[in-house]
């Protein structure tokens, strides 16, 4: 029997048609609606990174491109096939689970090899397959051994290894480091984004860690509720935020919001004016600024005037929060920075890169 392996399958230069289409897909639990008309575009070789908290739905979206949950509504298409009847193992996809989802009993060799193991596949053929994917993990030193005896990082390079032996069309991965410690972690993000780019396949990648979506994701798709908020390049996503809840799901600390009125070309808020506002006169708007785009200073020509609440050393940078009446202002400034508590400050923001909301619908302004 002849493994299934692609020839093409890491070369950049040949289209694969690995390309993954989800098109008005809804699914609901008894009447608890899990996702609501969720629709993605997923190119060839891209790492598509679904973003978003605990119960946003992000789960449930790859399970149902795995093949482990029943399309009901919508469709599904992997290479512009139609894969809504299709069996889980016919749909050319590998999946990578939090929990690693090795065998205890079987030795990393043999791990890796189960899928081809399952497909028929002996002798040199296979040894070949196991030993390429164990190198392109650097776990070849490690074949002999069993899962217990290898660090988290260890076993879920057996995990990745096992997918990759399969040469599938798409990668699905569920919250794959989310049990490393964050050093181990991070390390893990700069393995993953090498090997998917030496490879270049098609990538679907989920996660609540914005800082996993932000470092590995060619595009990232933010969701909430089972909806889709925004889709796009990190970048983008982080100067142009949709919404008020993308605006405050990325970036840490996170974006600063003031409640308050546009008045004859001005933002006003309790302790807070900011003028060359143009925009029409509206109430109960929000205005958004990331703790990057503030400063504290001495001069008269600031925004907001607070105190002093709070200070803390990251080490490369001090976060300082500050309490402007009911409303809690946070500053990045750099680690030198010194200052007693509740002391009265001024905080200059950069006009040009604030955000306004409307305060219902949580839409950009």
């Amino acid at each position: 029997m002849v493994c299934a392996w692609n020839s093409s399958w890491g070369n950049k230069g040949v289209s694969m048609k690995n390309s993954v289409e989800v098109k008005n897909i809804s699914f609901s639990y008894g009447k608890t609606e899990i996702l609501n008309d969720l629709s993605l575009d997923i190119k060839e070789g891209e790492f598509m990174v679904l973003l978003g908290p605990s119960g946003c739905g992000k789960t449930t979206a790859l399970r149902m491109i795995a093949g482990l949950e029943t399309i009901e509504n919508g469709e599904l298409y992997i290479g512009g096939k139609l894969m809504n009847e299709v069996l889980p193992k016919y749909r050319d996809v590998a999946m990578v689970f939090q929990s690693y989802a090795l065998y205890p009993h079987m030795i990393v060799e043999d791990n890796i090899g189960y899928p081809l193991k399952m497909k028929g596949i002996k002798g040199e053929e296979k040894k070949d397959a196991i030993l390429k994917a164990a190198k392109q993990v650097q776990l070849e030193e490690f074949l002999n051994r069993y899962p217990k005896q290898l660090s988290g990082g260890q076993r879920q390079r057996v995990a990745l290894a096992r997918a990759l032996v399969r040469r599938p069309k798409v990668f699905l991965m569920d919250e794959p480091l989310s049990n490393l410690d964050a050093k181990l972690r991070g390390q893990m993000r700069a393995e993953l984004k090498h090997l998917q780019h030496e490879l270049n396949i098609t990538t679907i990648y989920v996660t609540h860690d914005q800082i996993e979506a932000m470092t590995l994701a060619s595009r990232v798709a933010i969701m909430n509720d089972g909806v889709l908020q925004q889709i796009d390049t990190p970048k983008n996503i982080y100067n142009n935020p949709a919404n008020l809840f993308v605006a405050g799901f990325i970036g840490s600390p996170s974006m600063n919001f003031i409640k308050g009125d546009i008045e004859n070309g001005q933002f006003v808020s309790k302790g807070c004016l900011i003028k060359n506002i143009e925009k029409d006169p509206m109430k109960d708007v929000i205005l958004g600024v990331r703790p990057e785009d503030m400063e504290i200073v001495n001069s008269d020509s600031s925004h907001i005037q607070a105190m002093i609440y709070s200070i803390e050393l990251t080490g490369e940078q001090t976060i300082v929060t500050s309490k402007m009446d009911s409303n809690f202002i946070t500053i990045r400034e750099d680690k030198d920075f010194e200052s007693d508590l509740d002391i009265p400050i001024n905080i200059k923001l950069d006009v040009t890169k604030t955000f306004l909301f409307d305060s219902l619908s949580g839409k950009r302004i």
